[in-house]
């Protein structure tokens, strides 16, 4: 298997000769930016890791380990539009983090034409379930776990009817994009959300493995043997898809050049029928002309 680094949103380029020189290009995209691409004999797949806290506005101190949302967006608009690549598999082990930034990141994933699969190790906590449903296909490992909570706010807090009505706007945005791109319910979302009886310390519940697809969060229980599977099967999908439209397409053309071989030879009867008919007319003309030509 070969690998290549895909860097800065770049269109990947596969390492220059030299061992030395392709590790150092494929150990540098993980150390910047966590991801990959990989090349094998089935399709060439890009990996994206979201791991420790999702960085919003305001970056986080250097003791913490972050995603930055500059780094992801534009890495999925390349992919998005890059003929080299044929999926994407997105790693997640976060703890959530800001919500407009992992909003912002699911939203691009969800909206993207490639096959796209998410696989969550460890921790799939708060803004991370979003990202997990954002992918056509989402896995879990049975160990790992998925914290569902109602919207948390820091900083400076006006006590004001205006505050809370903003902060449900939030949950909303929040429970409408879970509910449409997985198979829980808005309703039941919200009743996890707002669970009193779990947690010491908060609102809200937290989902092992089996219960995350049990409840219609992820769609099936599995590991990275798993989730490669299932991607490649997708990319094989829709690459037949791809090339029976490409001859659905073809067909018409084809069906309609049969008539248009048949219809000159049809055209040149007729022109031979009508040909001793065109004649007269041709003729009479001239006779009228040379009758007025005196008179002129």
């Amino acid at each position: 298997m070969q690998e290549f680094s895909f860097l800065s949103g770049q269109e990947p380029a596969l390492p220059e000769s030299g061992g030395d020189r392709a590790a150092k290009g494929s150990l540098s995209s993980i150390e910047d930016y966590g991801s990959i691409t990989l090349r094998t004999a089935r399709a060439t797949v890009h990996i994206i890791t979201i791991v420790g806290q999702i960085e919003g506005h305001t970056a986080q101190n250097s003791s913490t380990k972050t995603t930055k949302y500059e780094h992801i967006i534009p890495q999925l608009a390349a992919i998005e539009q890059s003929p080299n690549i044929d999926g994407l598999l997105i790693l997640l082990n976060t703890v959530g983090g800001d919500v407009e930034a992992g909003l912002a990141i699911a939203e691009v994933i969800a909206s993207m034409t490639k096959p796209t699969v998410s696989l969550v190790l460890g921790g799939g906590h708060s803004i991370g379930v979003p990202l997990t449903v954002s992918a056509r296909r989402s896995f879990i490992v049975p160990s790992a776990t998925m914290t569902v909570h109602p919207v948390r706010y820091n900083g400076t807090i006006i006590s004001a009817p205006q505050t809370y009505r903003y902060l449900d706007r939030i949950e909303e945005r929040i429970v409408g994009f879970v509910a449409r791109n997985s198979k829980i319910t808005r309703e039941r979302y919200l009743e996890l959300m707002k669970n009193v009886g779990e947690l010491a310390t908060d609102i809200g519940c937290i989902l092992n493995g089996e219960e995350a697809v049990a409840e219609g969060l992820v769609s099936s229980l599995g590991g990275i043997a798993d989730a490669f599977e299932a991607l490649y099967e997708m990319i094989e999908h829709d690459g037949q898809g791809k090339a029976s439209a490409r001859q659905a397409k073809g067909a018409p053309k084809r069906a309609s050049a049969a008539p248009q071989e048949t219809a000159p030879p049809a055209r040149g009867k007729q022109r031979q029928q009508k040909a001793p008919r065109q004649s007269a007319p041709e003729e009479a003309p001239k006779t009228r002309r040379s009758q007025k030509e005196p008179r002129t």
